[in-house]
């Protein structure tokens, strides 16, 4: 039997855009409500290079990740065509304009995930001698 945790209220997730969910352990997960108020749920990890989708740009029922316009299917965590990829999807049910999501599956799913790392390329580094 599964646990539902309740993260928000449908009206708290803005039409066509997304919030975050943050875990206990592993990355954040990314409600996306669509014009239909049609609720998903993914790891807010892009496939391609760990892009928070959560800030990307939702038109029917996928998302476009910020960083390189990767499309990303809502139902599925399946990049589209000619991309390659998937991010994790968490299930979620609606209740009473209540959204709740698996508390088994956030406290599991994919908390081995690592955020992307910015800043500067570690491997080959070049020295730079000062003049005396």
């Amino acid at each position: 039997m599964n646990d539902w945790k309740l993260i928000c209220r449908v009206e708290d997730i803005p039409v066509l855009g997304a919030r975050r969910v943050h875990r206990d352990t592993g990355m954040p997960v990314a409600l996306f409500r669509t014009e239909q108020d049609e609720v998903f749920a993914l790891l807010d990890r892009c496939p391609h290079k760990g892009g928070p989708l959560s800030q990307g740009i939702v038109f029917g029922q996928a998302v476009a990740c910020p960083l390189h316009n990767w499309t990303i299917g809502l139902d599925t965590g399946e990049a589209a065509a000619p991309d390659v990829g998937s991010t994790p999807r968490f299930r979620v049910k609606l209740e009473d304009g209540a959204v709740y999501l698996c508390a088994e599956e956030l406290a599991s799913l994919a908390i081995d995930l690592l955020p992307p790392k910015a800043g500067p390329c570690l491997h080959g580094q070049v020295r730079i001698h000062q003049a005396a």
